[in-house]
């Protein structure tokens, strides 16, 4: 029997020039990402060695658990900007925004137009993995009378559409854009999501990508989807990334 390796190539052709992350948890101390200014370095100089060098991070915004207010957002942000100019990385193009989870809060704050956006009035956002509010369909209306465009981020790990596909076409035509998580290409989140993932692919329903990084786990594993199999799978939305910096 023949056994045939996958055909790597190096994450730093993976990534076109210019890529920008448009998902991470970069700031420290303020949610389930970087703990301290250390890590959110180590992290970036990580990913910057994989060819990433641009980013818009994604703090988490959700109720009581993640309080964070665009204020406590754009202060970390210049502690980290701050932090790689001492360190002497230059090259590094660090911004923010928020991952908002689509509660009672974000409602609260969309009403005051307080929110931090991708770019322009792209607006990232989630929802519960295994229980998606009532009224989801509602909160998207409300985003787009307002001016804004929901991003959903990592539509493949919501565990309660993966046997109800047809809710993923009633999302986007409801006006939802939609972002892979890389790191659902590889084990990190179970055989469901990765099957959810690549039938999203098939179906051209993603839009944008991001990594989600948190800690340096998730970059171990990032390494392992720089194969041709997935490059020609998502060229077109790691190029779509691009539009970000323009």
């Amino acid at each position: 029997m023949l056994f045939f390796k996958k055909k790597e190539i190096l994450l730093t052709e993976f990534f076109p020039s210019n890529f920008i992350d448009i998902h991470s948890h970069l700031l420290p101390g303020i949610d389930d990402g970087a703990k301290d200014i250390e890590q959110s370095i180590g992290l970036i100089q990580k990913m910057a060695s994989y060819g990433i060098k641009n980013f818009i991070t994604t703090p988490h915004v959700l109720g009581d658990v993640y309080p964070n207010s665009s204020e406590t957002i754009l202060k970390k942000l210049e502690e980290v900007r701050a932090a790689l100019k001492d360190q002497g990385l230059p090259d590094i193009k660090l911004n923010a925004a928020a991952e908002y989870m689509m509660d009672e809060q974000f409602s609260a704050l969309l009403e005051k137009d307080d929110i931090l956006t991708l770019k322009d009035n792209y607006i990232l956002v989630e929802m519960s993995y295994f229980s998606p509010p009532i009224n989801l369909f509602d909160v998207l209306f409300q985003i787009q009378l307002k001016g804004y465009k929901p991003v959903l981020a990592h539509p493949e790990r919501y565990n309660s559409y993966h046997n109800n596909f047809e809710i993923y076409y009633k999302l986007k035509k409801a006006g939802c854009l939609f972002q892979l998580n890389l790191l659902s290409l590889t084990p990190q989140y179970g055989d469901s999501v990765t099957k959810t993932a690549d039938r999203l692919l098939k179906e051209n329903l993603y839009d944008f990508v991001g990594t989600d990084t948190h800690h340096k786990n998730h970059l171990h594993l990032l390494k392992s989807i720089s194969t041709k199999k997935n490059l020609k799978k998502i060229n077109h939305l790691l190029e779509n990334n691009l539009k970000f910096l323009k």
